[in-house]
């Protein structure tokens, strides 16, 4: 991709105004190889049981077929194929997600934290996660991704944006090759960001389980993110940063 645009920690920026999706077919797993995937994924349950082995789309590769018409071809994994990461010589499909670029109306960036029952416990993100597969025969499109992306925002922050307020803007691409398509919203009082997010955590509390996610907080600008103890996602500053610049030039409370 020659147009690509390199950032810290090898995240690259793929500047596309639309995304085609084509499903694909997920790569051999030797019995050999798949008898280690499981028993790293049973460690990893052990270590924490709230993982799940849910269905998710992977992503199989990218091209592009014009310009700014980016193509993505996905394939149908469980989360346990991600565990062929640690088994040697095997080959692992990068994931693909979603996330939210949400500012608040003063023009900082919401960002945050995994939890501990999850497997990126204490990593600050934005809103998002995996991209859920369809049924057994059924396409996924951009609109799938939106509305994966709003879910994602509602369940882990309580924010009620419906999918055709979200915008895509940017697709990433990082660690381990995974695929991130970024999302933006209409800013929001940060008033309002943390009495829905306060919301969520509480009502899980009443029903007996730990939220998914444990803080929330808003930055200015990539070097304020890199000042949150924890680890970060490799491309939590990189799109801060790039947010930052659009919000400067468009100016806070505008839009996005």
């Amino acid at each position: 991709m020659t147009d690509r645009e390199r950032r810290p920690a090898d995240v690259e920026f793929l500047e596309a105004r639309r995304v085609r999706l084509v499903e694909s077919v997920a790569p051999y797993v030797s019995p050999e190889q798949r008898r280690a995937r499981d028993r790293e994924w049973d460690a990893a349950v052990a270590a924490n049981p709230a993982l799940f082995d849910g269905p998710v789309a992977a992503c199989a590769g990218a091209a592009w077929d014009g310009p700014g018409s980016l193509v993505l071809s996905w394939a149908r994994v469980t989360y346990r194929h991600y565990a062929l990461r640690r088994v040697p010589g095997a080959r692992a499909l990068p994931s693909l997600f979603v996330n939210v670029v949400q500012p608040a109306d003063d023009g900082r960036v919401m960002v945050v934290r995994m939890s501990a029952s999850t497997a990126a416990a204490g990593r600050w993100q934005l809103p998002g996660g995996s991209v859920e597969p369809p049924e057994a025969g059924e396409a996924l499109d951009a609109s799938d991704l939106r509305r994966n992306a709003a879910r994602e925002l509602g369940e882990e922050t309580g924010l009620d944006a419906g999918p055709e307020e979200l915008r895509m803007w940017v697709v990433t691409r990082g660690e381990n090759g995974g695929v991130g398509v970024v999302h933006l919203a209409s800013p929001r009082p940060e008033s309002e960001l943390r009495e829905r997010f306060e919301a969520v955590v509480a009502a899980e509390r009443e029903q007996g389980r730990e939220a998914e996610l444990d803080r929330i907080a808003f930055v200015r600008s990539a070097a304020e993110a890199a000042e949150l103890p924890g680890t970060h996602a490799d491309y939590l500053g990189p799109l801060v940063r790039r947010a930052a610049v659009r919000i400067v030039h468009r100016g806070p409370g505008r839009g996005m």
